[in-house]
């Protein structure tokens, strides 16, 4: 893992990287919903102010305008906060976007509970399960500044809906460079290991290999996958871990139904049962208070996750005494 640089939010790398692309290709648009701070697309909008669209605080209209954008052969990114993009625009997303065939990127920045303190009203813990029931909507989660980039690079090409999901604060690198972080539906191995597999994306991805670097001191080895393509999801690494080691781990800043968890244990109890556990946000109305707090009040931390393999490897003992 690389630390020597400073740690970054996504949605910096993000913008930065867009402007850059914008630059040269005059088809890029931008649709923002007066979140060019909170997206920090500032920048973007005194840099080429022609290819950027300020709706104010208009989801609804930012979706339909930039699908009217995407009909003319504009590449459209909309952008704004995932709590408010994935439920004030849904319908717009579901007929403008999906049932039209839109090449639409959309764009939620401070996504799972990122607003911590703002509470259930700015917590995005349900985009992922909405996006994923989509027919053609792919979703993606990048884990660090360097994934982001290779993300919006990507997406700066391709011709279809996107959602890409963010977090808020800065995260550690995870990849010593964008070329080798993301191919699109191709989840990477960042760590090897055949006790347990932990599959984790975006920001939770840190605190898997952290928590897997952590158990190799105690001897149990740990594979990590960044499914950072939540859909199209790679079902192939996902069956072919669930093998290699028996017992599978997801994690997710997510509902704990319909997100990354949900995605995984529906191929592993049709091709490969395992034991499994999905460590999410429970059925509830989460607690408040910063980001880092409520994750460790749900164990979404190292030493969390930690405790759950430890916990999973006595399953996984059972499981293979009872077969």
């Amino acid at each position: 893992m690389a630390d020597t640089v400073k740690p970054e939010p996504c949605r910096k790398a993000f913008t930065r990287k867009l402007t850059e692309l914008a630059a040269r290709d005059r088809n890029i648009m931008v649709v923002c919903s007066d979140a060019r701070g909170s997206v920090t697309l500032t920048d973007f909008a005194e840099k080429l102010p022609e290819q950027f669209v300020e709706t104010g605080i208009a989801e609804q209209n930012e979706v339909g305008i930039a699908a009217g954008l995407a009909n003319f052969g504009k590449q459209a990114f909309v952008c704004a906060p995932a709590c408010f993009i994935s439920t004030r625009s849904l319908e717009q997303i579901k007929i403008d976007v999906v049932y039209s065939a839109s090449n639409v990127k959309i764009v939620g920045v401070s996504g799972g509970v990122s607003y911590g303190a703002l509470g259930f009203s700015h917590h995005s813990l349900h985009d992922l399960a909405v996006m994923n029931t989509f027919p053609g909507m792919a979703v993606l989660l990048p884990a660090d500044r360097l994934q982001a980039e290779a993300m919006t690079e990507w997406m700066a090409s391709y011709k279809g809906p996107v959602y890409m999901r963010m977090g808020r604060g800065a995260v550690p690198d995870v990849y010593e460079n964008s070329r080798d972080s993301f191919i699109f539906g191709q989840a990477n191995t960042l760590r090897e290991g055949d006790d347990v597999c932990i599959i984790a994306a975006g920001e939770m991805l840190s605190k898997a290999a952290a928590a897997s670097d952590m158990l190799r001191r105690e001897k149990i080895n740990v594979k990590v996958l960044d499914m950072h393509t939540i859909k199209p999801i790679d079902a192939d690494a996902i069956r072919n871990a669930a093998r290699e080691t028996g017992a599978v781990l997801s994690i997710e800043e997510h509902s704990q139904f319909g997100g990354l968890g949900s995605a995984v244990s529906d191929i592993i109890i049709q091709d490969t049962p395992v034991p499994m556990k999905i460590l999410a946000i429970p059925d509830e109305i989460p607690v408040e208070g910063e980001s880092a707090d409520i994750c460790s009040h749900y164990g979404l931390t190292p030493d969390g996750i930690v405790e759950e393999v430890r916990a999973l490897l006595k399953k996984k003992a059972g499981f293979r005494a009872e077969s």
